[in-house]
Formats: C-alpha cells, structure tokens, sequence
C-alpha cells in the first residue's frame, strides 16, 4: 500500500468505516503504511484477506442494490480488466463473490462484462453511462444497446438511461468511464468535467459530453442543472496523459464529501469552491491525488461503497 493509499484510507477512517482488501504479504505491508500514519486495525478498520490484482476495486467490486423486501444484494458484474488490456486479472474477476460472501449477502450476477466505474446514478431511477465501455464488443460482443439496457433495468431498477458518449479525458483507459466524467449531487444537481481551456485536448470530447447532458436535463422528469467543473491543466508522465478529472470524488454519506486534488493550486481551490457551494451542509475535503491520479485513477476509482441501511432519500448519486 502506497503512502497516498493509507492517507486516503485514514481520510475516509475519520468518519467511516473501512475494509482493505489485503491478502498474504499485501496485508502486511498495508498494517505497515497505516501504522506510520498512526492506525491499527480496529472493529472500524479490517483488513479482509481477498487476494486482487489492481488496486480499483470500484471496478471490480460489486455494487450493492435492495431488492423489493429492502435486503441487501451484491451485484457482480463480470470482469475482464477493461477489455483485456491488463493481465492477469483472475482475483479481481473473482473479488466480487468473494466480497458477497464474506459480507453474508446474497449474489447477483450482473451479466454483463462491465465495471463498477461505468456507472452513476441519482438513486431513484436515473443512470448515466457511456457506451464506449458498456458496447465495447471486447466486453459485451454481440449484445444490443437494447439488452444492456434492459440488464440494467433489471438489475438496477433504473428507469432511465442517459448514454454519454462525447468522451473522457486523455490519458483514459477504460473506455470513457462515467466517474470521471459526469456526477450526481442530488437529484437535481449534476456536475460534468469540461476543459480548463480551448487549448486543452479534452476540450471538443467533454463539452459533446456537456451539451448532451444539457440536452437531457431540459427534457428529464424532475429537472436537473448541469455544473461546469474545470479539470486541472493537462498532465503527462513520461510523454503519457494522465487523467485527472474533479468529478472522481467519494461521497461518504450526506454529509461529507471527498474531492481529488493534483497539485493545481488554482483548478483544486476552483473545484472545492463550486462543490461546497453546490452543496451546502456537506463537508467538502480535499485529498491529495497527485500520485495515485498516475495510476489512471483517484478516490471514486480506488474504493467500493456498502450502504449500511435503506435510504430515506435518494441524493448522494452513486456512493451510498
């Protein structure tokens, strides 16, 4: 576990529970890193021995539902490390079940060849996606935008798909996943990463984003306003973009949220503004990312949410 990692996981402790996925001599490098930053395993923070490969566990994890009776199911979506682009991948397509059945909770499988990353709803019915990943025919060959869709309703209960496919910031590979593009707020609030500037590369592919989603938010049920939110200026390492996007942020209930920052002094403090006042009530904090952002990823990327009860309300879009 990096150091950013054990920040990041002591940054979620202050206020949340927390599991590690740390098998064999991961687990013992993980108690390293959260002892020198002054943490212990606890009731509140369990290393849980589930072998993986990556570290994006929203990818691979499953994303909890309530059926009709309010249990609790872990829907597990197959995986296959983004289309195949990275091996091996065998612990993290096998993370999802083992997750379910540590947790006592009953399985579903998703079927479809997606990741936990792909998607972002409002809680009560709504869900954004992106086509590059959902219809890539080196996840899903064969399957019909109809079919998806249909798996979604029934795995979901979504009621209302919005396909976004204007594209994701450079440096991207996992086809255009929606955290990184497009967030819930609340049901009538949706921030969408834009380009800090014309010059900008990502600037034609995230405003396509941006002037679909306006598009939608004037023909939707409960009316929602979409919010610029300016990445940080283009980053490469070694000549390779990498992405960084504000709208990779982590909600930890109601009340506090936790916002990716790059070492972009301007950009950051930008994004904190609009996203507290965006969202009165709610502890806006930002955590450093510039390391883990190398690994093409941030905070909503390297975590799983598992509600802890039923919502009386839907407003924290996709984390629980």
């Amino acid at each position: 576990m990096p150091a950013a990692f054990a920040r990041f996981v002591r940054a979620i402790h202050e206020s949340t529970p927390v599991r590690i996925l740390a098998a064999g001599l991961v687990a013992e490098d993980c108690r390293r890193h959260l002892q020198e930053i002054g943490l212990v395993e606890s009731d509140s923070l369990r290393l849980v021995d589930i072998p993986t490969n990556d570290c994006w566990i929203r990818d691979y994890g499953p994303t909890f539902v309530f059926g009709p009776d309010c249990e609790k199911i872990a829907v597990d979506w197959r995986f296959n490390a983004w289309g195949g682009k990275y091996e091996p991948f065998d612990s993290d397509a096998a993370a999802g079940a083992e997750i379910a059945k540590i947790a006592g909770l009953k399985r579903l499988d998703g079927g479809l060849t997606m990741e936990g990353g792909a998607l972002e709803t409002d809680g009560a019915g709504r869900l954004l996606v992106n086509p590059g990943c959902l219809l890539d025919p080196a996840r899903n060959p064969g399957v019909s935008k109809e079919q998806v869709s249909q798996r979604l309703n029934q795995c979901l209960g979504v009621e209302e798909i919005v396909w976004i496919d204007g594209g994701a910031p450079a440096g991207d590979d996992t086809d255009g996943h929606i955290d990184q593009i497009a967030r819930f707020l609340d049901l009538e609030n949706v921030v969408c990463a834009v380009a800090s500037s014309e010059d900008d590369e990502n600037y034609p592919g995230l405003e396509a984003n941006y002037r679909k989603l306006r598009l939608w938010s004037r023909q939707t049920e409960t009316a929602v306003t979409i919010h610029r939110l300016p990445t940080p200026p283009p980053r490469k390492v070694d000549g390779a973009a990498v992405p960084q996007s504000y709208c990779n942020f982590l909600r930890l209930g109601m009340d506090r949220m936790l916002v990716p920052t790059f070492r972009s002094p301007d950009s950051d403090q930008h994004a904190l503004a609009l996203l507290r006042e965006l969202c009165p009530g709610v502890e806006v904090v930002g955590v450093d990312c510039f390391d883990i952002a190398w690994g093409l990823g941030a905070l909503h990327c390297a975590s799983c949410h598992e509600p802890a009860v039923v919502r009386s309300s839907a407003a924290e879009g996709s984390d629980g």
